[in-house]
């Protein structure tokens, strides 16, 4: 058996996890920044809400092209140009904070909505070259080491991203919170410039992009664990995050204020690095499909008794629990990706993963603005919670192959 540090010895790798440390830092900060803004200027949870659709309609829109892509091109150079186009949407919210530039936002929050588009182009490419681009640099049986250790890192970097930038706002502004998060997505830009290339895989057989992304598309649904897996995923992360809720929560519920907002930001991933460190050293060796099942249910479990919480330190203490149980299903459905998808179609898989979790969190936050316009914001979040439930109770179900997984090699 391996050692855990074992994959941490690999210098490319090292770089990698870094360079995605920073920038997941500055995309926090970036969004806590965003939400608090959008909220001063509106007033309105639908108005949050729209921050997650902006973002991932664009994602959704180039992911099965981006994931050709990355199966076709280099993929570290899709890494370095989608960094880029986030360094300057980074630059551009600077922009707009500044004297010189906050008559940009004189009727309303559009131009913020508008570069938050733009970025969730860049996160539509960067997602799958960036998922296809860690198992060339690693061997074949450190892939689930390397997989908790990136999960331990993002999840370390989103505490610290929304933290700092609850910080930030609080103490000296949104300038100074739009800077460093430009500072940091220049250091993670740096940093991947400085990884060593590496030669494509050989080419899947498929002739022209279409079929190229039809065999992805077809690879995963017919793969049924993979399928219900990310399904799975995608049904609890749409109806049972309140993450788009959380300035409302932090304002009127708790009255927590702006760094108070800030940590329950972060709760989420205080639990979710702690197990990932747990995961590291101990990893799931068997019953891998029902330990999935049961933990998606407590995050449903969670964000029920979230919702009914009127206290500060308990609702702290429900997201950290949720953000460990996601963190479970973050790193089985990760190991599931990486060692049953074909080395020359992980951009394309990864791309279809993309749609399905990466695209729900931020539709997710859609569907938690209009759920909160209608029901209010008490209710969305208890009946958000209720689906999550079902869905995992119709996934048992439906998918026996998943409830029956031991584990993957």
């Amino acid at each position: 058996m391996s050692s855990p540090y074992e994959v941490l010895k690999i210098r490319d790798f090292r770089l990698l996890i870094t360079a995605r440390f920073c920038i997941t830092v500055a995309i926090q900060i970036q969004a806590v920044a965003v939400g608090w803004q959008i909220y001063e200027i509106t007033k309105d949870p639908l108005s949050l809400g729209l921050i997650g659709l902006a973002e991932a309609l664009p994602s959704i829109a180039v992911s099965l092209y981006a994931g050709h892509l990355a199966d076709v091109v280099e993929r570290k150079k899709i890494i370095i140009l989608t960094l880029a186009t986030l360094l300057v949407c980074s630059a551009a919210l600077l922009f707009f904070t500044l004297d010189i530039g906050s008559f940009v936002l004189a009727h309303g929050a559009f131009p913020i909505y508008a570069v938050i588009f733009l970025s969730g182009i860049a996160r539509g490419f960067i997602t799958p070259a960036l998922f296809a681009f860690m198992p060339q640099l690693i061997p074949r049986e450190l892939f689930q080491s390397a997989v908790s250790w990136n999960s331990t890192l993002w999840e370390t970097s989103f505490i610290g991203g929304a933290a700092i930038g609850g910080l930030l706002i609080d103490l000296f502004g949104l300038s100074a919170a739009y800077a460093i998060d430009m500072t940091l997505t220049a250091v993670g830009l740096l940093l991947a410039m400085l990884i060593a290339n590496k030669p494509l895989p050989e080419a899947s057989e498929e002739q022209g992009i279409i079929e190229k992304i039809k065999m992805g598309l077809q690879f995963v649904f017919k793969n049924q664990i993979m399928l219900s897996a990310i399904s799975l995923d995608l049904f609890a992360v749409l109806f049972g995050g309140a993450v788009a809720l959380l300035p409302i929560f932090a304002n009127e519920i708790l009255q927590a204020g702006k760094l108070g907002f800030g940590f329950l930001r972060a709760a989420p991933g205080i639990g979710a690095v702690l197990m990932a460190l747990y995961l590291t050293h101990n990893p799931i060796r068997k019953n891998m499909g029902k330990i999935l099942l049961a933990c998606v249910a407590g995050f449903g479990l969670c964000m029920i008794c979230f919702a009914l919480s009127r206290n500060f330190w308990l609702s702290m203490g429900l997201l950290i629990m949720s953000g460990a149980f996601d963190c479970v299903s973050v790193i089985i459905r990760g190991t599931l990706l990486q060692t049953l998808t074909p080395e020359n179609m992980k951009g394309r898989v990864s791309a279809v993963n993309n749609i399905f979790i990466g695209s729900s969190n931020e539709i997710g936050a859609f569907e938690s603005g209009v759920a909160a316009r209608l029901l209010r914001v008490v209710p969305s979040v208890v009946f958000g919670g209720a689906m999550t439930l079902l869905v995992v109770a119709i996934t048992a179900w439906k998918a026996p192959s998943l409830r029956k997984l031991q584990n993957v090699k």
